[in-house]
């Protein structure tokens, strides 16, 4: 997987979780269905925002999800995923944009890409899907045309690219592709409307995908000798993050011009988890979750008088009689030693294995060595130790999968108390 708006899964709250994986895995199977079962390898985060901005728009509709069967990458379970126009879209973009990046790394001859029967062999399935992008867009009323004529215009854009050019220039043909993609949900929700702010937003967005990838390359490309848009062009670190800030705003500014039928998840991913993308790649931002230790959405520190975190509920609130109901405090109201709560029971069930005040689930029993490589070896076939939240194999404790973003995010959450409806205005966003 790869794209810039990564979100944590504990951030989002179940609401948007499970909107989230609907739009992902509705995006890998169009893929599939479309494309066949290689083409899924192009599934990518940023690509399923033109199925959420689709949906967002026109609202649940009859036929907008549909049951998939088990996959390993939702540990073997059933799900309702997006089905529809917004997801083929989406696919047909996903396709386009993933050909410019294999294009872009063959030019570079990066890795294997340096040995020439092997970029030759990315090139022709570069050109593959090209012409699978094309196909779906043009059954959506979409002409991938822009997308593809905004890829092969960056080399040459690149080329004349130097120490003065200003980096703006440079990201143009990503902004002109990612502002169509988003302007044409407009036309498929049927809020012709919402076209230009879209775009609007779609351009600011495709500046940070670019802003974003650059910054994180950065020293890598210096490493290697690549090419990197913000050392040939001498723009510092603190105008980029002036740049991403700014573009921040705009897409803040653009959604607000959009007639939506439930903004909730793309104002999520569109607003706060893009400003958590940006504090990760700045190095401006690290995660609560799990780490004993509480950080809001501005920064490091105790949250806001009332503060909720995102998707917290009675079961995080009136559930264990908490004050703020905040499960990321270094001390919340219902741990073991809280106000209000008995101390930890002693005797032979341990720190929470007997006795009273019923505040931790009873334990597992542990699985024995070889009953336990059974298991281990299972989750690993299945993908599920890397993608999919999991028992582990001999403890039996719920484990978060490898590859969860929880490390590089801030779970701290919205800072502007929208919750789970997300129907701020974010002015103090």
């Amino acid at each position: 997987m790869f794209g810039i708006v990564r979100p944590c899964t504990h951030r989002l709250g179940e609401r948007f979780k499970a909107e989230w994986m609907a739009h992902l895995c509705g995006l890998c199977l169009a893929l599939r269905g479309d494309h066949g079962q290689f083409a899924r390898i192009v599934t990518n985060y940023d690509g399923l925002l033109v199925s959420v901005l689709t949906e967002a728009q026109s609202g649940p509709a009859a036929g907008s999800r549909r049951t998939a069967g088990p996959c390993p990458l939702r540990g073997m379970r059933t799900a309702a995923v997006a089905n529809g126009e917004g997801a083929r879209l989406a696919a047909a973009v996903s396709l386009v944009l993933a050909s410019a990046k294999v294009r872009d790394h063959v030019a570079d001859r990066d890795g294997l890409l340096a040995r020439a029967p092997i970029a030759a062999a990315a090139r022709r399935v570069a050109r593959g899907w090209d012409r699978a992008g094309a196909r779906t867009g043009a059954s959506l009323g979409f002409d991938t045309a822009v997308l593809v004529d905004a890829v092969d215009r960056q080399p040459g854009i690149e080329t004349l690219a130097g120490p003065g050019t200003p980096v703006l220039v440079v990201t143009e043909p990503t902004e002109t592709a990612t502002a169509a993609a988003f302007a044409h949900t407009a036309t498929l929700a049927g809020r012709p409307g919402n076209a230009p702010a879209l775009a609007e937003a779609g351009r600011y967005f495709g500046r940070l995908a670019h802003l974003l990838d650059a910054v994180e390359d950065r020293a890598a490309d210096r490493a290697a000798g690549a090419w990197n848009p913000l050392t040939a062009t001498g723009t510092t670190l603190a105008e980029a993050r002036r740049l991403c800030d700014d573009a921040l705003h705009g897409i803040r500014l653009a959604l607000r011009e959009v007639e939506f039928a439930d903004a909730g998840l793309a104002h999520r991913l569109l607003v706060h988890e893009l400003r958590t993308s940006v504090d990760r790649a700045f190095g401006t931002g690290s995660c609560a979750h799990g780490h004993g230790a509480t950080a809001s959405a501005g920064g490091f520190g105790p949250p806001p008088q009332g503060y909720d975190a995102p998707g917290a509920g009675p079961a995080y609130g009136t559930a264990y009689g908490s004050g703020n109901g905040n499960p990321y405090a270094p001390n919340p109201p219902y741990a073991p030693g809280g106000p209000g709560m008995p101390p930890p029971p002693m005797g032979p069930g341990g720190g929470g294995g007997g006795g009273g005040g019923g505040w931790m689930p009873p334990q597992k029993p542990r699985r024995g060595l070889l009953a336990g490589c059974a298991v281990a070896l299972g989750l690993f076939c299945t993908c599920q130790l890397c993608c999919a939240e999991h028992e582990g194999p001999w403890s039996r404790e719920k484990k978060q999968p490898w590859c969860d973003n929880c490390d590089n995010c801030d779970c701290g959450g919205c800072d502007c108390g929208c919750g789970d409806c997300c129907c701020c205005p974010c002015d103090g966003c």
